[in-house]
């Protein structure tokens, strides 16, 4: 379904494909940065202005909203102008954005400002993985694990400065205006090291394909799809059901709904359920990001030694022991553990997928789109994900609602491990 990175040229002189690879990592970076910023201080806005919870709500889902309208657009953007274009854009819109919810009031301000948010972010969050799918293509090595171990780094540091912030008494303009700063020249400063538009559609492999197609159907005298240049195939893989997206986007919404699970979910579950004090509770959340961020920074280097598939599989057999243990362990350090364990195993688990879903949409501009339809599976995966649970919750509890994500992930990794490819890549 997805295709092998295959090495064009040593990754060691490659030095744009290098350079590629580091800025979209610090892009990564900063965009957690930025959207961790606001998440932090969300409840800072809540009470800054009268909120009730159904207004929080209600801006919340207007945030998501956005995002995912915006992702049907953005693909065919990606295709046209390159990722690396749309990013540096965004990068310049995304703080500003971010000190313009500061500088609002009332329900209906923040409401416009969180869509305008929610918009910007989704436009940066499909490029950034789009681009890091032809940095990938270009280098023949993953680097998807990295990226998204640098978002989850941000989003540690925005929460210990958001905290240091609160204690301070610092207001969230002041606050926005800081890290807004910071991103905003970081941005511009990495911008101009992403690779070329150009890199994208990989028009040199994409024409030499197509020429190869061209030839072989001249040759046989035969047509249809088995010597289709690679554009028509992909046009035809893009659409919804095409290519596997099916099955990628189930498996990003799964994975989503269980990594929801266990950020808004544990601590409620060892509290209310495993009699935990409150600050044992939060370290449920603690242990899960903390394993996921470490296991990140290893993933790209597990996917060259041993593959995706069987990096997948064994990925997703660890996390659902891990959530196994979270739900049957009668006391909350096992509850803790269990959750660790679940980060681990979890950690490169979307990273790979995302990968797959920007890989089977071929070298031209079916890759963006694949990446954008993907995206809106895994948002609505966040976004419904702890609501479906709640609703589960009141019905059969909470420990039967987080046990019925056990099968659930151990399903789809068996699934998507038999479909991504088993050859290890060239380091």
């Amino acid at each position: 379904m997805t295709a092998v990175l295959e090495q064009t040229r040593p990754v060691g002189t490659d030095r744009a494909g290098v350079r590629g690879r580091w800025a979209v990592t610090a892009i990564f970076f900063l965009n957690g940065l930025t959207l961790s910023t606001y998440l932090v201080r969300v409840p800072s806005l809540k009470v800054d202005h009268h909120l009730s919870t159904g207004q929080l709500g209600l801006v919340s889902t207007v945030f998501g909203a956005a995002a995912l309208v915006t992702m049907q657009f953005v693909g065919a953007l990606v295709a046209r102008y390159g990722s690396a274009l749309l990013i540096r854009l965004t990068m310049f819109a995304l703080p500003l954005v971010l000190v313009g919810v500061g500088f609002t009031h009332g329900f209906l301000g923040l409401a416009v400002a969180a869509i305008v948010f929610g918009a910007v972010h989704a436009t940066t969050d499909v490029s950034m993985n789009a681009h890091a799918v032809a940095v990938e293509r270009r280098l023949g090595r993953p680097v998807m694990s990295g990226c998204h171990a640098a978002w989850s780094v941000s989003a540690v540091i925005a929460s210990g400065i958001g905290a240091a912030m609160l204690a301070a008494g610092v207001p969230p303009l002041a606050h926005f205006v800081g890290v807004a700063a910071l991103v905003l020249v970081a941005g511009l400063a990495v911008g101009r090291f992403l690779l070329p538009a150009s890199a994208d559609r990989a028009e040199a492999a994409g024409q030499a394909a197509a020429g190869q197609a061209a030839a072989g159907q001249a040759a046989a005298g035969r047509d249809g799809d088995e010597g289709a240049p690679a554009p028509d195939r992909e046009n035809r893989r893009a659409g919804w059901l095409g290519g596997g997206l099916l099955v990628l986007g189930l498996t990003g919404f799964v994975l989503m709904i269980a990594e929801g699970s266990a950020l808004v979910w544990s601590g409620v579950y060892l509290h209310d359920s495993r009699g935990a004090s409150l600050a044992v509770a939060s370290t449920a959340v603690t242990a899960y990001t903390a394993c996921q961020t470490a296991g990140r920074l290893a993933g790209d280097r597990l996917t060259m030694r041993y593959g995706s598939a069987r990096l997948f599989l064994v990925s997703g057999l660890v996390a659902t022991v891990g959530l196994t243990v979270a739900v049957l362990s009668p006391h909350p350090l096992g509850v803790v553990a269990g959750y660790a364990i679940a980060g681990i195993g979890g950690s490169a688990l979307l990273p790979l997928t995302f990968s797959a879903a920007g890989h089977a949409g071929g070298t031209g501009p079916g890759a963006a789109a694949f990446v954008a339809r993907f995206s809106t599976f895994t948002y609505s995966g966040v976004l419904i994900g702890p609501a479906i649970m709640g609703w589960v919750a009141e019905l059969i509890g909470l420990q039967w609602t987080l046990g019925l994500l056990v099968p659930l992930v151990a399903l789809v990794t068996i699934v998507l491990a038999n479909r991504l490819p088993r050859r290890r890549l060239a380091g």
